[in-house]
């Protein structure tokens, strides 16, 4: 098509590729919905993706998004999708920053052997047991939550009386994380385990009083109504084919290597090259402060995003090939085990709340609070045949309260050397022997270790601030008095615009690999073009 020219309207344009946005264009174009989506890069997927990060090496690596909770089985049945999802065995394992040679097991599948791990760490017979009724006390939570994610938003009271039980309630919703966590724990290893699920992404205090910790938890004890985070079989690229095929059978049009600069609230999307397309809605997949400045361009109204109020990201990303796993100080628990669940290091509560305090202070905290998954040990098949023969495993660290303010004015080469540098003495420091000396050699000799820091999201995926969240997450309901009465605010999934919806991490149950904001978007969607 040339430049500049209109072809005819269609009912929805979407914006951005992600693993939500497939949602979306799948759900809306099964229902007999003309459905565009366009997408940047020259491939859809998003941060969902696998890739494989060096030259000659057979290892595809869930490069950005890593394990799965949130997908619904409903999302998965009624899109027909070929997803197959692993249960860990292994919840946890904690060394003791104080004494690394003792850690805490968490054995989903032995209780008494994860009682004894804790007594050992803690000092405390009885610690174990009130882990377990902190996990089993937070169960209803997730039973009365979850469910609700792919209807409309419920009030806040309805889920209240659903979880039955107030305390819950004032604990994870109206007060700071840490009350709930001292009152419930005695030790601080035992708490920092718990509360880390609360600062994924999030740069925040145990007490911090805007709650974004609390959101945060929350999102990671609801998942799947469990609270359990599962490994995708074939990687995190395979959800996002399986994604892509779904949206292609059903006719939508999928196209790539296409930037666009403009949206108007009339539902006109405008391209790189001058190419216009009309929707009679348009759906967003990227961050709201992306989104804002695209309706700027499209309405000549509004002005750039005010960058003290912009998303902010908090983590690096490390990707390991090793050539073998590394020996702990721990010689009680086996690396298979400690490194098949989540691998916590320097995580305490003290720790995590020193580390926000020397972050927020503009220094990088030492030690580095962090965590390390071992997907190949879950899924070998991300890794070639010789590769699985040599006894190879890939190595993910996500280091915590790491905020993208840390990164400004600096060279990005420079500033990823020096994160990469304290993750690894975070990680060598309950380690028997360096991680340098495990780490796998590509052919033409550079090790395979890369970092991917708050500004590398920002530059390569779109991603404001290296924001995973596209923003702070919202609570998955509304309140008691909210106005619902559109589908786009009873979805979810409004913006200022009646013409123009949000569908991915940006929607008010947005976040992590869940499709939750582009199902909500296509039902909402459905409803509003019903109407036109």
């Amino acid at each position: 098509m040339d430049a500049g020219t209109r072809d005819p309207i269609r009912d929805v344009v979407i914006v951005g590729g992600g693993h939500n946005a497939l949602v979306a264009a799948a759900y809306l174009a099964r229902a007999g919905r003309t459905v565009t989506l366009l997408e940047r890069l020259d491939h859809v997927g998003g941060a969902a993706v696998s890739e494989r990060p060096w030259d000659g090496v057979d290892a595809r690596l869930s490069r950005y998004s890593y394990l799965v909770s949130l997908l619904p089985r409903r999302i998965i049945d009624e899109l027909g999708l070929d997803i197959r999802l692993h249960r860990r065995r292994y919840s946890s394992y904690t060394p003791d920053p104080a004494d690394p040679r003792r850690g805490i097991l968490i054995d989903t599948s032995d209780r008494e052997a994860t009682a004894e791990s804790f007594a050992r760490v803690t000092d405390d017979a009885r610690e174990a047991e009130r882990f377990a009724a902190l996990t089993d006390r937070l169960g209803p939570l997730a039973t009365a939550v979850f469910p609700t994610m792919t209807g409309p938003l419920p009030r806040a009271g309805t889920i209240r009386r659903a979880v039955g039980d107030d305390g819950v309630w004032h604990d994870i919703v109206e007060a700071p994380l840490c009350s709930m966590l001292r009152a419930s724990l005695s030790t601080d290893i035992a708490r920092g385990i718990v509360l880390t699920d609360g600062l994924i992404g999030t740069f925040a205090a145990s007490d911090e009083s805007d709650l974004r910790q609390n959101r945060c938890f929350l999102y990671h004890v609801v998942g799947g109504g469990t609270g359990d985070w599962d490994v995708p079989i074939g990687g995190m690229g395979q959800v996002s084919a399986a994604l892509e095929r779904a949206a292609r059978a059903a006719g939508a049009e999928l196209r790539t290597g296409v930037e666009v600069t403009s949206i108007s609230p009339d539902g006109e999307v405008v391209a790189a090259d001058g190419e216009r397309l009309a929707g009679r809605l348009v759906l967003s997949g990227v961050g709201g402060a992306v989104l804002d400045r695209l309706v700027a361009a499209g309405s000549g109204v509004g002005s750039p995003v005010d960058e003290r109020l912009a998303p902010e990201g908090a983590q690096l990303k490390v990707n390991m090939l090793l050539r073998r796993l590394p020996r702990l100080r721990d010689d009680r628990v086996s690396p298979e085990a400690a490194f098949a669940g989540t691998f916590h290091i320097n995580e305490t509560m003290s720790q995590l709340d020193a580390a926000y305090d020397t972050a927020s202070g503009g220094g990088i905290p030492d030690p580095l609070p962090a965590e390390i998954y071992c997907h190949s040990l879950s899924d070998p098949s991300i890794l070639g045949p010789a590769l699985r023969a040599s006894g190879a495993h890939t190595l993910t660290l996500f280091g915590l309260q790491l905020p993208h303010r840390l990164l400004a004015g600096q060279d990005p080469d420079a500033a990823r050397a020096t994160l990469l540098a304290a993750a690894q003495r975070s990680l060598d420091s309950v380690l028997a022997e360096p991680i340098e000396d495990c780490i796998f050699e590509a052919p033409d000799g550079s090790a395979c270790i890369e970092a991917r820091t708050t500004a590398d999201l920002e530059d390569s995926l779109g991603m404001v601030g290296g924001n995973i969240f596209h923003g702070d997450l919202s609570w998955p309901w509304a309140g008691d008095d909210e106005p619902l009465d559109t589908p786009a605010t009873r979805w979810g999934v409004a913006t200022a615009h009646e013409r123009v919806l949000v569908c991915g991490s940006s929607s008010r149950r947005g976040g992590a690999v869940s499709g939750l904001g582009g199902h909500s978007a296509a039902m909402a969607a459905l409803e509003l073009l019903a109407a036109m």
